[in-house]
C-alpha cells in the first residue's frame, strides 16, 4: 500500500513513546508540523486556534505526571489522535459538521474519549464530519486526489490517517461512514459489534445503529485501540488473541470464508467486482476456503426497511435542535429529517420486526454455510470524483443493519490509481476473531503470502 504518512504506524509510534526511545513533546511536534503541512489541502481537521500550544502543554503534562518506569506507561503514551466532531472533548467546542451554535450542542465529555485519554492519549483535534454524520459532506478531500471524496461521514478522520497527520482516529459508523471512508482513503478501518463501544457523549444520528470506530494503518494498529476501547475485550494487550494459523499444508486451516452471492454483490461496480475477484483468487491461493452463499434474495427490501428505521431515528433524535434552529440545517440533513417526520410509530415498528428476521435469516446463512467471515467489496468502486457527495454506503448496508463488527483493508488500486478496500465481516461479538483473521488476510494482500493484491 502506498501511503502518505508523516507517522510511524501506530504500534510503532506507541511502542517508541513507551519505552522512552520518543517522546510526547517530540510526537506533538512532529503532528503539528505535519498538519500544518498537509491540511490547507486535506481540510481533514476542524480548524483550531492554538493547536500546538493546546498539544504541547498537554505533552508536556502527561510527561511531568506520566510513571518514570517505561513499563508502567499506558497502552497510547503519548499517541496523537483525531476525533471527529460529533464525539464530545473536553476543551473543545463540538459543531458536527453544522451551523448551530457549539453550546447548543455541549455536553459532557464522551466516554470513548474518556477511555483514550487514559490510555494516555493525546487529543490532536476534531476532524471533519459531514453534517451530523448523516450526507451533507464537509471540506475534506481525499489525500490521494483532491478532487474525489474521502468517503463519509468520517471523512475527517479516514483522511488524517491517510495523510500522515495522526496514526489513530476515531469515527463512528451508522451505515457505511467508517468502512467507506477507509476504501476511499486507503487505511484499514474497523466498526465494531454494536454496542461494544458506549455512545454516551456522541451525538446521535439513529440510534439502533451507530457505532464508534477508529481508523488506522494496519490491522496491527486498530488491535492496538481495541485493547483499550472495546467493552469486554477478550485479547492480548495491543493486538488480537492469538496468531492466526498457517493454512499451508499439514498446518491448521484458516477461517471459512463466506462470498454473499445475488442481488447485494451485484450493486457493486464493474470495478470493483473484478478487484473482488483478484482478491478472492489470492486468499484462496494462501489457503483459505472460499464458499459462495446465496442471501438477500430480498435485498431491496432490506435498504427500504433500514432506511424506514434510519430517518424515523434521525427525525427524533434532532427533534429538539431542528425545532430551534431548522433554518441552519443543510439541505440533505433537512431532506433526511423531514422524510423521518412523515414515517409513522406503526411503520417504524414494522420495520424493527422485519430488522430482527433479517439479523436471524443472516445468522442461520452464516452457520448453514459452515462460514467464519463474510467477505465483500468495501465499497461499489473507488472513490468518485464528486466533492458534493460522499458515495453510496449500500456495500456497507446489511451488515450495519444486522449490528456486525466490519473491517476494511486496502486491496489494491483502481485504473485511476485510486485506494480500493475489501471488507470483512464477522459475527455478532466475534470482534476479536475478526481482528485475528485480518491479520492473515491483511498479509496475502500485501503480497507478504503470495503476489499481493496488485489493482492496476
Amino acid at each position: 500500500m502506498t501511503t502518505l504518512l508523516g507517522h510511524r504506524p501506530l504500534v510503532q509510534e506507541a511502542a517508541a513513546l513507551r519505552s522512552g526511545a520518543d517522546d510526547p513533546v517530540d510526537a506533538v511536534r512532529r503532528t503539528c508540523d505535519r498538519i500544518d503541512a498537509v491540511d490547507p489541502q486535506v481540510r481533514a481537521f476542524v480548524p483550531e486556534d492554538g493547536r500546538r500550544t493546546r498539544l504541547l502543554e498537554a505533552a508536556r503534562e502527561l510527561a511531568a505526571a506520566g510513571p518514570p518506569d517505561p513499563a508502567g506507561r499506558p497502552a497510547l503514551y503519548g499517541v496523537p489522535v483525531g476525533i471527529k466532531d460529533i464525539v464530545r472533548v473536553d476543551g473543545l467546542p463540538t459543531r458536527a459538521g453544522s451551523a448551530l451554535p457549539p453550546e447548543a450542542l455541549a455536553g459532557a465529555q464522551a466516554v470513548v474519549v474518556d477511555r483514550l485519554r487514559a490510555a494516555g492519549a493525546l487529543v490532536a483535534g476534531k476532524t471533519v464530519t459531514a453534517e451530523f454524520a448523516v450526507t451533507a459532506p464537509g471540506p475534506t478531500r481525499n489525500p490521494h486526489h483532491p478532487a474525489h471524496t474521502p468517503g463519509g461521514s468520517s471523512s475527517g478522520s479516514a483522511a488524517a490517517v491517510a495523510a500522515g497527520m495522526v496514526p489513530l482516529a476515531i469515527g463512528t459508523q451508522t451505515v457505511g461512514s467508517m468502512i467507506r471512508p477507509a476504501a476511499f482513503c486507503g487505511v484499514v478501518g474497523f466498526k465494531p459489534t454494536y454496542g461494544r463501544i458506549p455512545l454516551d457523549g456522541v451525538i446521535p444520528n439513529a440510534l439502533s445503529f451507530d457505532t464508534l470506530g477508529w481508523y488506522a494503518t494496519d490491522v496491527a494498529g486498530v488491535a492496538l485501540a481495541a485493547s483499550v476501547l472495546l467493552d469486554g475485550w477478550r485479547g492480548g494487550r495491543g493486538g488480537p488473541g492469538r496468531p492466526e494459523p498457517d493454512p499451508r499444508p499439514g498446518r491448521a486451516s484458516r477461517p471459512v470464508l463466506g462470498v454473499p452471492v445475488g442481488p447485494y454483490l451485484e450493486r457493486a461496480g464493474e470495478e470493483a467486482r473484478r478487484a473482488f475477484k483478484e482478491q478472492r483468487g489470492l486468499l484462496g491461493a494462501a489457503g483459505y476456503e472460499v464458499r459462495e452463499v446465496p442471501v438477500m434474495a430480498d435485498f431491496d427490501a432490506v435498504v427500504e426497511q433500514l432506511f424506514t428505521m434510519n430517518r424515523y431515528e434521525v427525525a427524533r433524535a434532532h427533534a429538539d435542535w431542528f425545532a430551534r434552529f431548522g433554518d441552519r440545517y443543510r439541505e440533505q440533513t433537512t431532506a433526511a429529517i423531514r422524510q423521518g417526520q412523515a414515517i409513522g410509530d406503526a411503520a417504524y415498528e414494522a420495520a424493527r420486526t422485519r430488522r430482527a428476521a433479517f439479523r436471524a435469516e443472516l445468522a442461520a446463512a452464516s452457520a448453514g454455510a459452515g462460514i467464519d467471515l463474510w467477505l465483500a467489496p468495501a465499497a461499489t468502486g473507488p472513490a468518485p470524483a464528486d466533492l458534493t457527495t460522499t458515495g453510496t454506503s449500500i456495500m456497507c448496508l446489511p451488515w450495519s443493519n444486522a449490528g456486525l463488527p466490519s473491517l476494511s483493508l486496502p486491496a489494491g488500486r483502481a485504473a485511476d490509481g485510486l485506494p480500493l478496500g475489501l471488507q470483512l465481516i464477522a459475527a455478532e461479538g466475534a470482534d476479536e476473531a475478526l481482528l485475528d483473521a485480518a491479520t492473515g488476510i491483511e498479509r496475502v494482500l500485501n503480497g507478504a503470502d503470495g503476489e499481493g493484491a496488485s489493482g492496476h
